[in-house]
């Protein structure tokens, strides 16, 4: 489907019609959001920062394990310096009693997080896309068994069964071939965030196939003898995309604030691999002596976080204009 637009082609002429795809239309209502584009620019910077990771920290000569016994006093380990030690070399500071630099421990945080993210939201899109397109087109008892199974993922306290079976499941992970520590503790995190966040997906995804599967241009189909597998993926998911886009951008920066919660009640990433919530917890102790161990790594993690969700939103609204106009 295509806009027609009138161009003219020169001052006094007829005007030329050019289409406009439905994509390039989005496109233009999301370039008019200003925050949603300050938000993309930011976005595409922080993942920059996150791939060039190593390349930045050899830049500036540090690293995120390396004790530095050099810029802490010997007394207790208090950083030399004001702000917990900030200065050129260490922009953020270093650590208390260990002397490792917090901009480098932020950078390669900010690599797992992401990746933790992005799996997981991959896995959960697929999942609920999947299901909710089949409990939608099929119906009947399929449509009753997955909606049931849906119900009995959600009714399950996320926060509690992630804390009760974090030490068995990583244990199985283990036995199944993953290396022993935060690898198999990251493999718990992607599987763990996916299986409670594919329901919601799926009831979304669900609603709308509902709705699809008694418009025109598939009933049509199904007239003409098409297969039930070239209505679901020529007829239905291409106008899916819309919900599919938003959710998994909304999903992103929610996975991303989950793992440093639970890196900070320490089920999640495991010292001395730096992540979000283990440098937020070690900053507890110290944050009445210098706050910027609390306020630099919560900051950018706020950052992270809106910068996400206002993207979010600009594609909801560039899909969905009769959302933003209500």
């Amino acid at each position: 489907m295509a806009v027609d637009l009138a161009v003219p082609s020169k001052p006094g002429a007829t005007p030329e019609v050019a289409g406009r795809s439905l994509r390039q239309l989005a496109w233009a209502r999301f370039r008019r959001d200003k925050a949603a584009m300050t938000s993309l620019g930011v976005l595409i910077f922080i993942f920059l920062v996150a791939i060039f990771a190593p390349l930045i920290c050899s830049w500036f000569g540090v690293d995120p394990y390396t004790f530095n016994s050099s810029v802490i006093s010997d007394d207790g380990g208090k950083p030399i310096g004001a702000w917990g030690g900030i200065s050129w070399q260490h922009p953020f500071g270093v650590e208390w009693g260990t002397g490792r630099d917090i901009f480098a421990r932020l950078l390669y945080g900010l690599r797992i997080s992401l990746a933790i993210s992005i799996i997981a939201t991959t896995i959960t899109v697929v999942l609920g896309t999947f299901f909710g397109i089949v409990s939608g087109f099929a119906g009947g008892k399929t449509d009753a068994v997955l909606g049931r199974f849906m119900d009995l993922i959600l009714a399950f306290p996320f926060l509690l069964i992630v804390l009760a079976l974090s030490g068995a499941l990583t244990q199985r992970i283990t036995s199944l071939g993953v290396p022993e520590g935060n690898a198999s503790r990251l493999v718990y995190l992607i599987l763990i965030f996916s299986l409670f966040g594919w329901p919601y997906l799926a009831r979304i995804i669900r609603g709308q196939v509902l709705s699809l599967r008694e418009r025109e241009f598939v009933e049509s189909a199904t007239a003409m003898g098409a297969s039930g597998r070239r209505i679901l993926f020529k007829e239905i998911l291409p106008n899916l995309w819309a919900p599919i886009l938003v959710y998994a951008s909304l999903t992103l920066p929610t996975y991303i604030g989950a793992e440093a919660a639970l890196s900070f009640l320490g089920v999640g990433i495991l010292p001395p691999e730096p992540s979000f919530g283990a440098i937020l917890a070690d900053s507890v102790n110290y944050f009445k002596l210098v706050p910027s161990y609390l306020f630099i790594p919560g900051g950018i993690l706020a950052i992270l976080v809106v910068t996400f969700n206002l993207v979010g939103d600009g594609v909801r609204d560039a899909l969905d204009p009769r959302a933003a106009r209500s």
